[in-house]
């Protein structure tokens, strides 16, 4: 039943390929996201889940939201 259901839909390549270029743009454009963070900002964001709350050094005199 599945078959002749895909069968008969016209254009079901087409989303098969839109969804694959889609993913692959997404990714690709994480992993350069990801590539292009400054040194200092992923030290900050690493150390979140450990301060508890508090204000490191490495925060004080920049703007933070809570």
């Amino acid at each position: 039943m599945i078959q002749n259901v895909l069968k008969e839909t016209g254009g079901i390549g087409l989303f098969g390929i839109i969804s694959i270029c889609l993913f692959f743009t997404v990714f690709t454009g994480a992993l350069i996201w990801t590539f292009l963070q400054k040194k200092s900002f992923l030290t900050t964001m690493e150390s979140l889940p450990l301060s508890d709350g508090e204000i490191t050094s490495e925060l004080k005199g920049e703007a933070h939201h809570e």
